[in-house]
């Protein structure tokens, strides 16, 4: 490759710096005209000069900018709350003072006795008497209730009290009157009967329930609820209980034996009178006795009724709680002759059952004197037969 032919000369074009023929009048690139004379080349530095001044360039970090609008900001504000203050329309704050309830802490007064306060007595003086024939100091001493000994004293006498004579003036000290001791205060039945009452103060412990609290006292729950006022069975860690011990459960053990009461005396029997006539108007009779006293839930009366006309002897037996027992018209002679029967009561006491669930009993006191009466089916008059 040949070097490049430098002989044509050319000139530069200020604008653009693109090389055109000396000659040239006009920049192809930009399209500059050139006058005639205009050097054909100029320093790159002109070309620079067509260009417009730039701004001068600060760079700042985030944080400071931030920073600078804040404070910006800050300014703002505080001339705005100047101005506005200058002028009037801030308005201070009035600040409202909130009051905490303190809780108030009231003391349930001691009851503190009244003191009983005793009568005291003042001495009354003595009276002054005239020694009167066949006084001496015991019959003056049981005349005004006094002692010997205070004649003696109050009169300077002899121990033997022997140096009266008639008409000698002695003082005889007054009695003093005892004070009725005040009255005590009179407890009703409920009162008497807390008052008498054991008690133990009890403090709930951590995980206590009112059951077990109970329990380990033998108390039921309810009279714990009673005494404290609970409206539930709910208890808290700290709560004070008063545990009424009179209140304690009876202890589950042997079932005691009951001890029967001594035996019964024998019954009076009232009715019918001993001898006494029914005819075949009376449907029934009713055969009445005297209790022996107040009969226990397995005591009872045995009735015994027996025909003794009968040759077989016809028998009838009831237990009954009353003190009456009325004979059935069943147990009536069927036949038209008179037939003598006797009764009698016994008290008697269930010892058990039989295997056919009839009560068994045994007598419980002495049995009364046997009566009869007379029991004819046919109607009009007899005459009485001999029992």
């Amino acid at each position: 490759m040949s070097p490049e032919d430098t002989s044509q000369k050319t000139k530069t074009c200020p604008t653009c710096g693109t090389r055109l023929a000396e000659n040239a009048t006009r920049c192809l690139v930009c399209g500059r005209s050139f006058t005639v004379g205009e050097s054909k080349e100029k320093k790159p530095a002109a070309a620079a000069s067509v260009h417009s001044p730039k701004l001068p360039e600060v760079t700042l970090s985030l944080p400071i900018a931030i920073g600078l609008i804040l404070l910006i900001l800050a300014i703002g504000a505080g001339t705005v709350f100047g101005v506005l203050r200058g002028t009037g329309q801030v308005i201070e704050p009035t600040v409202t003072v909130t009051l905490t309830q303190t809780p108030t802490v009231t003391m349930t007064p001691t009851a503190t006795s009244t003191p009983t306060i005793e009568a005291t007595w003042t001495p009354l003086p003595p009276v002054e008497i005239t020694v009167a024939l066949n006084d001496n100091c015991i019959v003056l001493a049981s005349r005004y209730n006094v002692s010997v000994n205070s004649i003696i004293t109050m009169n300077n006498l002899s121990a033997a009290c022997d140096t009266l004579s008639l008409g000698q003036k002695l003082l005889i000290p007054q009695p003093t009157p005892t004070a009725s001791p005040a009255p005590t205060q009179t407890l009703s039945a409920a009162d008497a009967t807390d008052t008498a009452c054991q008690k133990v103060e009890y403090m709930v412990l951590p995980n206590d329930t009112l059951f077990a609290i109970a329990s380990a006292y033998n108390v039921s729950m309810e009279a714990i609820q009673n005494y404290n006022g609970l409206a539930s069975d709910v208890v808290y860690e700290g709560m004070p209980l008063i545990i009424p011990l009179c209140e304690r459960l009876p202890t589950a053990g042997p079932t005691p034996t009951p001890t029967n009461p001594p035996p019964y005396a024998a019954p009076n029997l009232l009715l019918p009178a001993d001898g006494a006539i029914f005819t075949a108007a009376n449907d029934s009779i009713t055969l009445q006795w005297a209790a022996v006293g107040t009969l226990r839930q397995n005591e009872a009366y045995a009735v015994t009724v027996e025909d003794i006309t009968e040759g077989k002897g016809r028998k009838l037996t009831e237990y009954v709680s009353d003190t009456k027992f009325i004979l059935p018209a069943t147990f009536r002679p069927s036949d038209s002759m008179p037939h003598v029967l006797k009764w009698f009561v016994v008290p008697v006491r269930q010892i058990g059952s039989a295997i056919d669930g009839k009560p068994i009993y045994e007598p419980s006191g002495a049995s009364s004197a046997a009566r009869a009466f007379v029991w004819w089916s046919t109607g009009g008059a007899a005459t009485t037969p001999t029992p």
